[in-house]
């Protein structure tokens, strides 16, 4: 929300879930520091801040630092958690856009305010502009419908060749519009999946997501707790799917091929089913809605592997 307090999402279900709190625990997407202060409010000795956002860490200013070395403050993405720590007590991931970032927008990830057509969470490497004026065709509409799951994805595609250069978020939204119906009330803005898919291209979110899953397992001491919240569809089945399979529950997929040898289990899952926000936080957060907990409990079998096609990490098939 534009100018409010930063929230964070299912605080009060990762405190409930997870109590009691305590020991060392690893925040990996720091952002405004919301999960990081909760934690330390509710018994973590200390958290390690991951972001890979500069901004994030400039913003947290005076207030961080009343924490003493109770917070360390780590540059970093999911797939190095294991590198920033090791033996933790939890782990806690948001795989939402921060506040922060959808609010300025120089940063251009809102199709709201226009600004220069950037997306990039570290502030270095290629822009969404570098995808939209330079990806061919069929590239394109890949990552609008495997990232975004954008039905209309080779329309769009095939309107963005047509118009570029396109160098700015309204551009781009304007292109996005004229392909598409306009919106019922109470529907998405039409350009919302694909905004979705550039910023998970230009961040390369999936990948870091299935490294950091792995990460974060080799990075738990037994007993130790993680906890994703994720806000669509593709990343929650991708977490479900790890989970599942870490659980030691992953089924075989045809009935007459030969049974997958059973291997320790790496988590116990804490929740069966995702939590969702419940009527007051859709209340005060709106931001929330989609938002989805699940919660895993690491045991003591050593880490092991998993093949990303095997959790449902979509492909892009040619060079971005």
């Amino acid at each position: 929300m534009a100018g409010g307090p930063h929230i964070p999402v299912l605080i009060d279900a990762i405190l409930r879930e997870c109590a009691p709190i305590h020991g060392t625990w690893l925040d990996g997407t720091f952002g405004a520091g919301g999960y990081t202060r909760a934690l330390l409010e509710a018994g973590a000795e200390q958290v390690i801040a991951v972001d890979r956002d500069p901004l994030a860490f400039e913003l947290a200013g005076e207030w961080a630092a009343t924490y003493g070395d109770r917070i360390v403050m780590q540059p970093g993405v999911f797939s190095k958690l294991d590198e920033y720590g090791q033996g933790l007590d939890g782990i806690v991931l948001d795989l939402g856009v921060s506040s922060m970032q959808l609010d300025r927008a120089e940063r251009g990830f809102s199709f709201m305010q226009d600004g220069p057509l950037d997306m990039r969470m570290s502030q270095d490497g290629p822009s969404a502009a570098d995808i939209v004026n330079e990806a061919e065709e069929g590239v394109m509409a890949d990552i609008l419908f495997q990232y975004g799951e954008e039905r209309a994805s080779r329309r769009i595609a095939r309107a963005i060749i047509t118009a570029r250069p396109i160098t700015t978020t309204l551009e781009l939204v304007g292109v996005i519009e004229k392909c598409l119906p306009r919106p019922k009330p109470g529907q998405s803005h039409p350009a919302t999946r694909s905004f979705q898919a550039l910023r998970i291209a230009v961040n390369n979110e999936y990948d870091e997501l299935y490294q950091g899953l792995m990460a974060a397992e080799r990075a738990l001491k037994p007993g130790g707790q993680l906890a994703v919240v994720t806000f669509h569809s593709v990343e929650d089945r991708m977490v479900k799917r790890f989970m599942t399979a870490r659980g030691g529950r992953q089924s075989n997929p045809n009935r007459y091929a030969p049974e997958v040898e059973a291997v320790p289990a790496q988590f116990e899952l804490r929740t069966r089913k995702a939590i969702g926000p419940d009527k007051q936080e859709l209340e005060i957060n709106p931001r929330s809605r989609s938002a989805k907990l699940r919660v895993a409990v690491r045991t003591d079998a050593p880490a092991g592997e998993i093949d990303a096609k095997s959790i449902g990490m979509p492909q892009v098939r040619g060079a971005i």
